[in-house]
């Protein structure tokens, strides 16, 4: 899942500028990291030959100067490279596009203006739109995915997702994410049947599939 069709690694970078409460890396967004840019390296140099990819993740990967580093010394290695990204940090993604060293991305849509403090405790959507549009202009693969849960996002939310990112230009398909229950998340989320109508998936106006 993390990299479909390729077996890969992840690497996560600790820190992010976001608080979901559904996040089952706690410990990562809190920056409880516990390897240097250098083992790391290391590590990818190992396993050449052995793995097809590397996915940057977090965390908020993006934040990080050092993604820069790994991306492209995982390119010169021979691994294909994909980030996972909220897209907080259009800046980064851009440079990173730029040089040509994202073969894959995964964009996080946390929610849209009125529900995004309740979802991640902060505003960066004017941010997201920007990342956004980079990857709508690029030759990039990527995909737009949310996560969900009922007392943070309704269908109408998520249809209002699906309407926005079709006047945006993405043609690829919505991935909804259910809330894993039963992990240490960020958050006191209850467990959540994550149920979404046949109807409603109908009427979104761009493929959108549920995973987990």
């Amino acid at each position: 899942m993390d990299y479909p069709g390729h077996t890969a690694c992840i690497v996560w970078f600790s820190g992010c500028n976001m608080r979901c409460p559904y996040c089952y890396n706690p410990d990562i967004v809190k920056r409880k990291g516990r390897l240097s840019v250098s083992e790391v390296l290391t590590f990818l140099e190992k396993r050449q030959g052995l793995l097809q990819g590397v996915v940057l993740s977090g965390g908020e990967c993006l934040l990080h100067p050092a993604a820069f580093e790994v991306a492209s010394r995982a390119k010169k290695m021979g691994f294909l490279v994909k980030a996972d990204t909220n897209g907080s940090c259009p800046e980064m993604l851009k440079k990173l596009l730029d040089c040509s060293l994202l073969d894959g991305v995964s964009l996080d849509f946390k929610a849209l203006p009125e529900r995004e403090t309740a979802v991640t405790g902060k505003s960066f959507f004017s941010h997201f739109c920007r990342s956004l549009e980079l990857l709508v202009s690029a030759a990039t693969d990527f995909e737009v995915r949310t996560t969900i849960h009922s007392s943070l996002l309704s269908e109408n939310d998520l249809l209002k997702m699906g309407a926005f990112l079709w006047h945006s230009g993405y043609r690829g398909t919505y991935y909804l994410q259910r809330f894993m229950s039963g992990v240490d998340t960020l958050g006191s989320l209850p467990p959540d049947g994550n149920t979404i109508s046949e109807a409603c998936l109908s009427r979104f106006p761009l493929t959108t599939k549920l995973r987990n």
